[in-house]
């Protein structure tokens, strides 16, 4: 007869079950709960996520074919599809927010002196969303289209060991854009962002904070008609900075954000170095 505790039992012995206890507390999430508790519901819904289990019923199937086993993996109570829906929908989501964060706390510093493929001791974030399709019918209050209904879940990445460090969901409409209103700028740090993040505005606030950004560019953004090349610039009595500058101030920049240094590639591509090292990259 097999001795020994479950391998998910195991994995869960390293989670901060304490700190866990405390945001249940914190936010009363075992109130009025006789049998399903806080713990038990986080307990399956880590359990559907190591198993890629794809809905509720998933879930409940799963479960139950292991039923005489729940006990041993820390789940007290029946499992079923309108248990965890209740759950789901009724307890403090800001306990699990918290107890998530309070995870990346721990897994971040494990993480800090893995290599990456660049030099570079500041720390590195990648920043996307993506869209999550839902039931029209299921979930009214997540409009995208007319007959559509979608979530955008927002992700900050720390690109050393991939651990999501933010995560902000909006309905299907919301913009990318508006996830850089959400962000606190981590002075020194590097963001990596798609094309559908440029606005000026919103980047020269990473600036301010003392935050580099590195971003690709739009496809209809030609780089001869940001900054002027050295030819034009010993042709002209202008300063090298005087053209960027003019063109970030029309598009509501400090006349501070301008660029620094102008230098020809191999390629015969002008490439540029701004202040804030914003890096501009072929669609």
């Amino acid at each position: 007869m097999r001795g020994g505790k479950f391998v998910f039992a195991q994995l869960m012995e390293f989670l901060p079950w304490k700190r866990f206890q405390r945001l249940v507390l914190k936010y009363d999430g075992d109130r009025y709960v006789k049998h399903f508790s806080c713990s038990s519901q986080f307990l399956c819904m880590a359990f559907a996520q190591l198993t890629y289990r794809e809905s509720l019923r998933d879930i409940e199937a799963c479960l139950r074919a292991h039923s005489a086993k729940l006990y041993h993996l820390g789940i007290r109570g029946r499992v079923s599809r309108s248990t965890l829906a209740d759950a789901n929908e009724a307890r403090d989501w800001r306990i699990y927010a918290e107890f998530g964060q309070a995870l990346i706390a721990i897994a971040r510093p494990m993480y800090a002196d893995e290599a990456l493929s660049i030099e570079l001791a500041n720390t590195v974030y990648a920043l996307d969303s993506t869209l999550i399709e839902l039931r029209l019918s299921v979930f009214p209050w997540a409009s995208y289209r007319p007959n559509d209904s979608a979530v955008k879940l927002h992700t900050l990445l720390d690109v050393r060991g991939s651990i999501p460090t933010f995560l902000y969901v909006t309905d299907g409409k919301v913009s990318d854009l508006a996830i850089l209103d959400q962000l606190i700028p981590e002075p020194g740090a590097f963001y990596v962002m798609d094309r559908g993040f440029i606005d000026y505005t919103r980047l020269y606030r990473l600036h301010e904070s003392g935050a580099f950004f590195v971003i690709r560019a739009k496809s209809n953004l030609n780089a001869s008609t940001l900054f002027a090349s050295r030819r034009s610039q010993q042709r002209s009595a202008q300063r090298p900075n005087d053209h960027p500058q003019q063109l970030l101030r029309s598009q509501g920049l400090p006349a501070s954000a301008q660029t620094r240094a102008h230098q020809r590639s191999p390629d015969r591509q002008v490439t540029h170095r701004a202040d804030q090292q914003l890096c501009i990259a072929s669609a």
